[in-house]
């Protein structure tokens, strides 16, 4: 395993216990002690949490994992979730709609292969990768941008996409129920992801099984029944047959 994934485990382990030990650590990660030690103290070095003696605790509370981390879990459900997400989409769709996040980043990935389009996004990482792509009609939302999420968000962000129609918006969230609808963790980068869905014609939800069945702190919108998720097997089955009796289509990788 990668020192990265390394540290998104160990950030992901804080968020749901508060604190984590070592050789506890060692053990799920398969590496030795020392490993571990060294990963915490470059974790503790960026604020992210506080080491004690064989142990290590959350600095606050930790609601969201930064992007930088979040990269390689679950990376081929990801992937292949991209993949049957862009299987949906008609062969002369003209424009889609991505906002940031992991999995909408392996879209923008295998948007690649794909003729000439126009991408638009409020994603650094997702421009940055693009904006080489000369097939790629590439634009980028202006906004105050999140470290945690590479996002460009707010009301500069709001009103670029307010005069633009897009053809789909492809939408990755924190959290997706039939009863609390698609939310995410920041109330303000909820409300730019809620712009990019007003501007779509359709819109296809992309998120692996940890976002199903559970709501973040920000709501994005309500279910829109007929519009389209795509995420994994390992899904709840109760949560996926509550989204399908509120109308949404589920496709399952």
């Amino acid at each position: 395993m990668r020192q990265e994934d390394r540290l998104g485990v160990i950030l992901e382990r804080l968020n749901q216990h508060s604190s984590v030990g070592v050789p506890e650590l060692a053990q799920e990660l398969q590496v030795s002690q020392a490993s571990v030690r060294r990963d915490l103290q470059l974790l503790e070095d960026q604020q992210l949490l506080t080491r004690t003696h064989g142990w290590a605790v959350a600095s606050g509370v930790l609601y969201e994992l930064p992007m930088r981390y979040r990269g390689g879990q679950r990376q081929e459900a990801k992937r292949a979730i991209a993949r049957r997400a862009l299987e949906l989409l008609p062969g002369d769709i003209g424009s889609i709609g991505l906002n940031g996040g992991s999995t909408t980043t392996e879209v923008a990935r295998a948007l690649i292969s794909r003729g000439r389009l126009r991408v638009v996004t409020n994603a650094l990482n997702i421009a940055s990768e693009l904006a080489v792509r000369a097939h790629i009609d590439l634009v980028v939302c202006g906004g105050s941008a999140r470290s945690e999420s590479y996002e460009l968000v707010g009301p500069i962000a709001e009103a670029t996409l307010s005069g633009l129609n897009l053809d789909v918006a492809i939408l990755g969230v924190d959290g997706v129920s039939a009863k609390a609808g698609l939310t995410t963790h920041h109330e303000v980068e909820a409300q730019t992801n809620r712009a990019i869905l007003n501007a779509a014609a359709r819109i296809i939800v992309v998120a692996d099984a940890t976002k199903i069945g559970r709501r973040a702190f920000a709501r994005i919108s309500e279910i829109s029944p007929g519009c389209d998720l795509v995420t994994d097997k390992d899904a709840d089955p109760q949560a996926i047959a509550d989204l399908e009796r509120a109308g949404v289509v589920v496709h399952l990788v």
